[in-house]
């Protein structure tokens, strides 16, 4: 049994691994939100980072992402992914990191499954 319980730990990710993702999470917010990229998929749209998934090396990161009411989610996270490296030139100039992770953008689909299950979950109440 101890050795399943360590397996589940090493899935789980390192208290390095969080605090990194949220300093990314926070320096991408805020670029994404103050600075202008002159691409014409992002215009006007604001962009949701809901987490940031850091592998153990601190190499890369799965930023993932929601075009506000999802909108346009074909073309903005093409556009992210073509603007990942300067978007990662920006993050390095406001964190603390020896090396900045190699950034994708995922869509989040989250927020779509919570509202599937939300709707199961009020059709199994009005069948009681």
């Amino acid at each position: 049994m101890a050795g399943k319980s360590k397996r589940v730990a090493a899935n789980m990710p390192s208290q390095r691994q969080l605090r990194v993702g949220e300093m990314l999470r926070h320096a991408l917010s805020d670029i994404l939100t103050r600075d202008t990229f002159f691409d014409p998929d992002l215009d006007g749209v604001s962009i949701t980072i809901s987490e940031i998934s850091v592998s153990p090396d601190l190499s890369n990161a799965r930023v993932y992402t929601m075009p506000l009411g999802g909108e346009r989610a074909d073309t903005v996270l093409p556009a992210l992914n073509r603007l990942a490296p300067v978007l990662q030139r920006e993050v390095a100039g406001r964190v603390h990191l020896r090396r900045v992770p190699r950034l994708k953008f995922l869509l989040d689909d989250s927020f779509e499954n919570a509202a599937r299950l939300n709707v199961v979950f009020n059709s199994i109440r009005s069948d009681d």
